[in-house]
């Protein structure tokens, strides 16, 4: 472009947690709607594609329908953020994708796919992980490398961050020849306190927590010594979070249907929190594009 700008967009695959909505089985009012109406009460498993450098974030069991419906055409790599299966069990969607089923000999497509450190450990424990992506690369579907360090793509500098979980990461996009930078945090972020070098990034995207209370009357919703309080964090947790952090814009995904907020909803608590706290933020939906 004429300022030098490297492009980038976020383009949210899907935007559920670990439970998607409609949920199987389930007829309350989020599940009932989204099968009547279908986006943006329907939400799929937690994955981002990040127009620009091309760069597929988290494999959710839609993920092959996910990509598709979005029209993806080249991906220029795969990144995981951990090991657990609302982000990485849709990983078929690289054999589906990039094996070359017809022609002989196949002109398979090799996607680069970026693992950080404590990634590549867990990958090689939980759910046969290693073994899929080891058969993969085999037959030349995936190269599956390790990040320790920054990747360069589309003029964008990728960085790995651990958060306090320390099986999961956060990561950081930072434009080579300008200012820019691009928080996406795609999970697991109890405990975490945003470090000096995160604050006052352009865009960060960040789970959005479990809502304990109402977020409108503040009525308790679970009990007070429910056990995911003890690994999760919360709504309220989060805010802190982005108090601290001091984003231009702040994108909330990772929406679980045991919640229950309605798309108008979270439109309202955006809107709240923009006139009470001046935050520019956005509730994701599936397909939701947004530019930097």
């Amino acid at each position: 472009s004429d300022t030098g700008m490297s492009t980038l967009s976020l383009e949210f695959l899907g935007t559920a947690g670990a439970i998607r909505t409609p949920r199987p089985g389930c007829n309350c009012r989020l599940c009932v709607q989204a099968r009547r109406g279908g986006i943006p009460w329907e939400r799929g498993g937690p994955s981002v594609f990040v127009h620009g450098p091309n760069v597929l974030i988290d494999t959710p069991e839609e993920s092959a329908m996910q990509v598709n419906r979005a029209g993806i055409g080249p991906i220029a790599a795969g990144f995981y953020s951990h090991w657990h299966p609302d982000h990485t069990a849709g990983r078929r969607m690289w054999e589906t994708r990039n094996w070359d089923f017809r022609n002989w000999p196949p002109n398979h497509i090799c996607t680069p796919i970026y693992l950080p450190p404590n990634v590549v450990r867990d990958f090689g424990v939980f759910m046969g992980l290693k073994e899929n992506f080891d058969y993969w690369q085999a037959k030349g579907l995936v190269d599956v490398r390790l990040m320790d360090g920054p990747v360069s793509l589309g003029g964008w500098a990728i960085t790995a961050h651990q958060v306090h979980e320390e099986y999961v990461y956060a990561f950081l996009f930072e434009e080579e020849d300008g200012q820019r930078r691009v928080l996406i945090a795609m999970d697991e972020l109890y405990g975490w306190s945003p470090p000096a070098e995160f604050v006052g990034v352009d865009l960060a995207v960040l789970p959005t927590g479990i809502f304990e209370f109402n977020p409108f009357s503040g009525e308790r919703r679970m009990a007070a010594d429910h056990p995911v309080l003890e690994r999760e964090a919360t709504w309220r947790q989060t805010m802190e979070m982005v108090e601290k952090l001091q984003a231009k814009r702040v994108v909330f995904a990772h929406i679980e249907e045991p919640d229950g907020n309605s798309p108008e909803e979270l439109l309202l608590l955006a809107d709240e929190l923009r006139r009470a706290r001046g935050w520019n933020v956005t509730f994701a939906y599936d397909t939701l594009v947004v530019e930097l």
